[in-house]
């Protein structure tokens, strides 16, 4: 179908959703009517916003042939020369097929790798800019788990972030991020580069997955942590393997034995939501480990170079210098720019 095939197709579905509503829909049928029309009544908009820039630039330019409206129809030709063009890519963007996880809240796991201590820490402190990036757009953020080292350092930090278009936002922060710094353990004052990996999952529904009984063991145990934190003398702490894939999650969070279990299935979801999606999408990583990486020095998707301020994603060859608004939350420029590259790339592969 072509372009202007599918943006009468727009306009003419929205007419035909407002027509079902007010001949009395009623249940699922009117709320399935209503989630529709509530999807592309902006672009219907833009759309029609569209059609009517066309039709002024027609009547502009049949207007020039009097001279007494050339001088008139000349400005306006100049204003809707650079409207119509934004207004087209609006409407491709919309165009774009839809991650169907895009709306969906998320998973965060973040865990140090190459680097010790230093990686523990800076772990820590790159949780807590996510946690103040999920505060700004007014998110909730939950921590599921989140175990610390002797040193304050995180061994594993997991976290459940809804909101509006959170798994939209984040899932470009998947990968390995690197660090670059002075260790406060340092004498000597040698930089010192770490990694992190962060893995973004789309929170998945029950119904998303099909998790049998038989395909789960459980194991209970007594909890335990760094300095004596989270240790109880009841068997708290629940691990869950899914035996089919090997995938394990072990949660002691809670003192509650049942509220472990329903956090580690709530991971255990979003873990196998997130590779069966991996599956069936040719421009995802064929599994979840490919995602995170190994964690070694030379992956990366980032650098956080704190000698020097600065920020770069390697993947947009970005570079800010405002590493220290960055660690207090401002993903947004980087986010945007992603988000923006990817856009392009979609865009000029259905060209």
């Amino acid at each position: 179908m072509s372009l202007a095939g599918k943006l009468d197709r727009i306009v003419e579905r929205a007419a035909e959703l407002r027509a079902m509503l007010a001949s009395g829909l009623s249940g699922e049928a009117f709320v399935a009517a209503s989630r529709e029309l509530a999807e592309i009544e902006t672009l219907e908009e833009r759309v029609i916003a569209f059609r009517e820039a066309e039709r002024a630039r027609a009547e502009a330019e049949a207007a020039r042939a009097d001279p007494e409206l050339r001088e008139l129809a000349d400005a306006e030709l100049a204003e809707l020369r650079e409207r119509l063009p934004v207004l087209e890519r609006e409407i491709s963007l919309a165009l774009l097929p839809r991650d169907e996880a895009d709306d969906r809240a998320a998973i965060l796991e973040i865990r140090p790798a190459a680097g010790g201590d230093e990686a523990a820490l800076f772990a820590a402190e790159l949780f807590g800019a996510y946690r103040r990036y999920a505060d700004q757009r007014g998110w909730r953020f939950e921590s599921l788990d989140y175990t610390e080292t002797e040193l304050g350092g995180l061994k594993e930090g997991i976290a459940e972030i809804n909101g509006r278009s959170v798994f939209a936002r984040l899932k470009y922060e998947s990968g390995v991020h690197r660090v670059q710094r002075v260790p406060a353990t340092e004498a000597q004052g040698r930089i010192h580069t770490s990694t992190i990996t962060v893995a973004v999952l789309p929170e998945a529904e029950e119904v998303d997955v099909d998790i049998a009984d038989s395909d789960l063991r459980i194991d209970v145990y007594r909890a335990s942590g760094a300095g004596g934190q989270h240790v109880n003398k009841t068997e708290s702490a629940v691990r869950i393997t899914h035996i089919p894939t090997g995938i394990v999650v072990a949660m002691q969070e809670e003192r509650s034995q049942h509220k472990n279990r329903a956090k580690a299935m709530k991971i255990l979801r979003a873990r196998l939501y997130e590779q069966s999606r991996a599956r069936n999408a040719a421009d995802r990583a064929a599994d979840r480990k490919s995602q995170v990486g190994t964690g070694d020095r030379s992956e990366r998707i980032r650098t956080y170079n704190f000698p020097q301020g600065r920020v770069t994603d390697h993947r947009i060859n970005l570079t800010l210098y405002k590493l220290d608004r960055v660690m207090q939350g401002e993903f947004d420029e980087i986010i945007d720019a992603l988000t923006e590259e990817d856009q392009a790339a979609r865009l000029a592969a259905t060209t």
